[in-house]
């Protein structure tokens, strides 16, 4: 009975309210990173924060022995603990990784099961040289109705990759159009072969992107260009994506995935905690206010003096050596 009570009277509004305005020093980042794991939505003060504290929470992911349309590589550090990188390859060589359903679940699954890897501390997705991801599957689409889109929110599943907690980068070679530009603007960042090609093609088919083209190409190059590309179908190649500002550098085509890996290790060598806190705080510009989103960026750096790695980054730059850093 006392049971039942207590169900009826839990809010139906699972956001957890972290006041902390007089008291961070009580708040360590294990806490919050409990907290965060645990809901999809979190109030810091009167703050509503989505997306940014929602990690991948599916405990029972682990790597599969083989994937159909993905080929995953653990890229092991020596040099510490937790360094290591988690490649994955988009592989349906024929269709030019047109992203189809089986495929997208593929990459998830395999996503989620490194971001619980305790060895990984980054993630990298790539392609072909010819074909990073052509787009969405059209022969799979073409004869889908209204209702059955609608009724499974049909693209929902993709922003699984914006949950993750480690960073993701996105290694285009080749075309990166319709959805494969969409899953390359999922990741945290973009580094291109010199031959690669973006676009939004989609309004050639007779429809627009639905997986985040129209919104995040905005907020990456700006509204005039992303018009531009979303209106004419065209495409841009990955010298003129640096200078927009969708691409964070350019890298020769038989050199990209060697490049996009060692900066992967670079990231990975520095402490899980601070790192997935900053990748929170920089994601969660796209949505707040500048007073809001400097209030959320002191609360985290606050709770990052609850960390070890805080005391042994900081003890290391005064001692002139490399930090040791355990990820707690």
């Amino acid at each position: 009975e006392r049971k039942r009570n207590k169900e009826a009277t839990r809010p139906r509004d699972s956001s957890i309210y972290l006041f902390m305005m007089f008291s961070c020093s009580k708040v360590t980042a294990a806490s919050l990173t409990r907290l965060a794991r645990s809901q999809h939505q979190i109030k810091i003060g009167h703050y509503f924060l989505p997306g940014y504290c929602s990690f991948s929470t599916d405990n029972s992911s682990s790597l599969k022995e083989a994937y159909e349309y993905v080929l995953v590589e653990k890229k092991l550090s020596s040099k510490s603990a937790g360094g290591g990188v988690g490649l994955i390859t988009l592989n349906r060589p024929k269709a030019l990784n047109a992203l189809c359903d089986a495929l997208f679940e593929d990459l998830i699954h395999a996503c989620k099961a490194l971001d619980q890897d305790d060895s990984i501390g980054c993630l990298v997705i790539t392609g072909s040289k010819k074909a990073f991801a052509a787009g969405a599957d059209i022969s799979e689409m073409s004869n889908k109705h209204f209702s059955e889109c609608y009724k499974t929110n049909m693209f929902s599943q993709w922003a699984d990759i914006t949950k993750l907690g480690k960073p993701v980068i996105a290694a285009v070679n080749g075309f990166a159009l319709g959805g494969g530009c969409e899953l390359a603007m999922m990741c945290d960042i973009i580094v291109a072969g010199d031959t690669a090609k973006f676009g939004q093609p989609e309004i050639n088919l007779g429809v627009i992107p639905g997986a985040g083209g129209t919104q995040r190409l905005v907020r990456a190059i700006g509204k005039s260009k992303a018009m531009e590309l979303v209106l004419t179908g065209g495409h841009i190649d990955a010298q003129r994506a640096e200078r927009d500002g969708l691409v964070s550098k350019v890298f020769p085509a038989d050199a990209l995935v060697d490049e996009a890996v060692q900066m992967a290790h670079v990231i990975a060598s520095k402490g899980r905690v601070s790192v997935m806190m900053a990748k929170e705080a920089v994601n969660a510009a796209d949505e707040l206010t500048l007073a809001e989103g400097l209030r959320f960026e002191r609360r985290l750096f606050h709770s990052l003096f609850a960390t070890k790695d805080q005391k042994e980054g900081m003890s290391a730059f005064l001692e002139k050596r490399k930090p040791d850093f355990t990820h707690s």
